[in-house]
């Protein structure tokens, strides 16, 4: 006799960085939910690891995306009071152009200029710094020309991605929500009045589903999610420090558009606490790949080359020496910005995915934003500009 399906009002599909904020959520809303993920969250096999991700409020990529991240912020600080643990660190952050001002990031122009208008409309402190200003208070940028310009936001810095799963999970489990890890998604079948969920190990029926698959997002969901989610493969860098002196107390997060090419950048963090490495990436969009075949090692010769490129002459103390490497995955839309919208076969099943490599830092306001509307139809954010209509085209 087939065993009687498992039901929740909602079930949470990926628990990286969306699924899990939004898990926490419902909970907090006393909704019966359940989380579905394929590893053990939180794991190194998507986009939401690698010990740190930059966090901003004055977001250059637009100005829709600036409620998110305040509320991420007051999120992070309420689970750190919650748990004890130390999410967010609020080092500074530093977005600066080579004095270009059309340098592009995340398919922006004026990146730097759109950081300081979301700031100002937003009502999120910052500065405005010159090349001069810059060499003074950030002694680690080597070679500036004085024609740099920056946007600096001292309560910016970076979140810890797999403390901050961590916190979101456990507190979910206390408030009520089931986790199921390690468990695969074969479908999700819309039903009158539920969604049906096809797991390796059941069935799982649910008022409402929300996919945060992120990179398995597309062969799940089908068209036209299959046509607008291409997966990018990404690397993170560790390298060991020779002096530690540049960065002191006050050496800020940063993005450096060194050049007016799409590719012309880095960002990195400061050194951790104690440590003698820091961590350092760019992102590539050329070449897209797959999450089952996805290359996870990372050869020597990807970090050698990002350094030669990216890193020698413009930071102090960073050798060509690695510590540490590794590959993550973005799943990005034609257009870099989020999906947060119905399937079109169902209202019952809510995508958020192709976060494009700029997700983390507003994910805890975003998880909130999903269970006000599946709670109460409607979101005190607007999630509008995020629909599959603007595809249509």
């Amino acid at each position: 006799m087939p065993s009687t399906p498992t039901k929740a009002d909602v079930a949470v599909i990926g628990l990286g960085a969306m699924g899990s904020a939004a898990l926490y959520q419902f909970a907090r809303r006393g909704l019966s939910a359940i989380g579905i993920d394929r590893f053990a969250p939180p794991h190194a096999m998507g986009s939401s690891h690698g010990e740190s991700r930059i966090t901003r409020q004055g977001v250059g990529e637009g100005p829709v995306y600036g409620p998110f991240a305040v509320a991420a912020h007051r999120i992070w600080r309420e689970l750190e009071a919650a748990t004890g643990e130390r999410l967010l660190t609020a080092c500074g952050l530093l977005v600066m152009s080579a004095g270009d001002s059309d340098a592009i990031h995340h398919g922006q122009p004026d990146f730097v200029d759109r950081s300081i208008a979301c700031a100002a409309a937003c009502a999120i402190p910052h500065a405005v710094l010159d090349g001069a200003e810059i060499g003074r208070r950030f002694p680690q940028f080597l070679g500036l020309t004085g024609a740099e310009r920056a946007y600096f936001e001292p309560g910016g810095g970076y979140v810890r991605p797999e403390a901050c799963i961590a916190a979101q999970l456990r507190r979910a489990t206390e408030l009520g929500a089931e986790i199921r890890a390690g468990l695969t998604v074969r479908a999700i079948v819309p039903e009158t009045g539920a969604v049906r969920i096809e797991t390796e190990a059941g069935t799982i029926r649910a008022e409402r589903a929300v996919v945060a698959a992120g990179a398995w997002a597309a062969p799940l969901l089908g068209a036209p999610f299959d046509r607008l989610l291409t997966v990018r493969r990404q690397v993170l860098h560790w390298f060991a420090l020779d002096d530690e002196a540049a960065y002191g107390t006050a050496a800020p997060a940063f993005i450096w558009m060194h050049g007016p090419r799409a590719g012309d950048y880095l960002y990195g963090f400061p050194p951790m606490p104690g440590e003698r490495r820091i961590k350092l990436a760019t992102e590539q969009y050329r070449t897209a790949t797959r999450a089952e075949t996805a290359v996870r090692v990372v050869a020597s010769e990807e970090s050698q080359d990002f350094h030669r490129a990216h890193v020698a002459g413009r930071l102090a103390g960073v050798t060509a020496r690695v510590v540490e490497a590794a590959a993550c995955l973005y799943t990005v839309t034609p257009d870099h910005h989020f999906i947060i919208d119905d399937h079109p076969d169902s209202d019952r099943i809510l995508v958020v995915s192709a976060c494009s490599g700029h997700g983390f830092k507003h994910s805890a306001g975003v998880g909130a934003a999903l269970a006000e509307r599946v709670a109460t139809g409607r979101s005190a954010i607007d999630l509008a500009p995020f629909r599959l209509a603007r595809f249509a085209a």
